[in-house]
């Protein structure tokens, strides 16, 4: 019986390389649920072997996606959450520092922060990569909004969780490690490239409630993500300002890519108000 009070969700399709890793790291935990949809290798099996609870999950393109889908249908042991990919890993002292601070906190969620690797190496500086992804169960749920005409992602990506409650920062960095290498990566990037340009035009209409659940950060991009200067300041503030220069050529490298992943959002929105049609 473990003495942590979270269980473990991770949402995956065709994740043979990366779940191996993620799930021996989850040794603490006793309640390991793994949310598939429809995977066609050894996904499944790795996570039976494992002896995790595993969900089928189809989507119909509608709302809920993935992780909604999981928290409205499977009843969690615990009361914590702690929503991972399978290219993520913890480690002893982010379970630690779980730990010491789930037993007194008054939170609803807490954000965490992973260190990121990239052509085999970690990338130290730059811009930290940071999500809401430990939830307490009936806080809420991950943001909603009518995609269903131009989405293709069937999980939560960039939408974060809207809950009842004040939110806290986990200091420990988990591990953020994709081993299906570059081309996986950009072809990933090119699909949020185009959620990201749809969002844009869906919020340019869209009231005020739909801006107010969004994060400083997103408020910030979402409103000037058709600017060719956005790009550039990523760049900016990354590689230079946050000191990812620091990470060598792998950490020029990695803004390069980010600051063309933002110009290709900008260009697809721009295709999409040309013809009429979504990104």
């Amino acid at each position: 019986m473990s003495d942590l009070p979270v269980s473990i969700c991770i949402p995956v399709k065709n994740e043979e390389v990366n779940l191996p890793g993620c799930l021996a790291a989850l040794g603490a935990f006793d309640e390991v649920v793994v949310v598939d949809s429809g995977s066609t290798d050894g996904t499944v099996d790795l996570a039976h072997g494992a002896g995790a609870t595993v969900l089928q999950f189809e989507w119909n393109g509608q709302f809920p996606k993935k992780r909604n889908w999981t928290l409205r249908n499977h009843r969690f042991k615990h009361p914590w959450v702690l929503f991972l990919d399978a290219d993520e890993r913890v480690n002893e002292s982010f379970v630690a520092e779980l730990r010491r601070t789930l037993t007194t906190t008054s939170h609803v969620g807490f954000w965490l922060s992973f260190t990121n690797w990239f052509m085999g190496a970690p990338l130290r500086h730059g811009d930290v990569f940071h999500k809401l992804a430990l939830i307490k169960t009936g806080a809420g749920e991950y943001e909603r909004f009518p995609e269903d005409a131009w989405s293709r992602l069937d999980m939560e990506v960039h939408e974060h969780p809207v809950l009842s409650g004040t939110t806290g920062v986990l200091k420990t960095r988990l591990v953020h490690h994709d081993y299906r290498g570059l081309k996986n990566y950009l072809a990933r990037h090119n699909e949020y490239s185009s959620w990201e340009a749809n969002r844009f035009l869906w919020l340019q209409s869209a009231g005020p409630e739909a801006w107010a659940t969004l994060t400083d950060r997103q408020r910030f991009k979402y409103r000037w993500m058709d600017r060719w200067w956005l790009a550039w300041l990523y760049w900016a503030v990354a590689v230079i300002l946050k000191r990812g220069f620091l990470d060598g050529l792998n950490g020029l490298r990695f803004g390069m890519l980010k600051r063309r992943y933002f110009g290709e959002i900008r260009l697809k929105i721009q295709e999409a108000q040309r013809t009429g049609k979504p990104a």
